[in-house]
């Protein structure tokens, strides 16, 4: 049994066998660290939610914002400091709501995506992601 002496133990969520019944795969929720060595993985990899091209897009943001290279736009938001980049994001929401009332879907969505990307930069600047966003999400929806 994983944790019998650490109290770590592993929540199963569900179990899956693949197409020709010969690789079950688990689910699990770590409750602590999954390793001996106080990892949450046996691999060396952070076990958090991975969002796809979101994860990735924050990947981008944080490398640009460590690196501050001169021709990028998201460095020179993180230069400006946290009132820019609070101020680009609450012009991004206003834009949004003004294309909201319209019914071109296509500036609409434009501009929730410009809301969107510019909220992760905010993320970042405030030292957080977006998986811990969702993550309070989903504790007040099971609540």
């Amino acid at each position: 049994m994983k944790g019998e002496e650490s109290g770590n133990t592993l929540e199963m969520l569900s179990v899956k066998v693949d197409c020709d019944a010969d690789t079950l795969l688990f689910q699990v929720k770590p409750n602590g660290p999954a390793c001996h060595l106080d990892t949450d993985t046996c691999w060396g990899e952070e076990n958090e939610q991975q969002l796809g091209f979101v994860t990735n897009l924050e990947k981008t943001i944080l490398q640009r914002k460590n690196a501050l290279p001169k021709d990028s736009y998201v460095a020179s938001l993180f230069k400006a400091g946290i009132n820019a980049v609070a101020q680009k994001v609450g012009e991004e929401a206003i834009e949004m709501i003004i294309e909201a009332k319209d019914d071109k879907q296509d500036l609409f969505l434009n501009e929730s995506a410009d809301l969107f990307f510019h909220y992760l930069l905010l993320l970042q600047a405030k030292g957080n992601n977006f998986n811990q966003v969702l993550e309070i999400l989903k504790e007040r929806h099971s609540s």
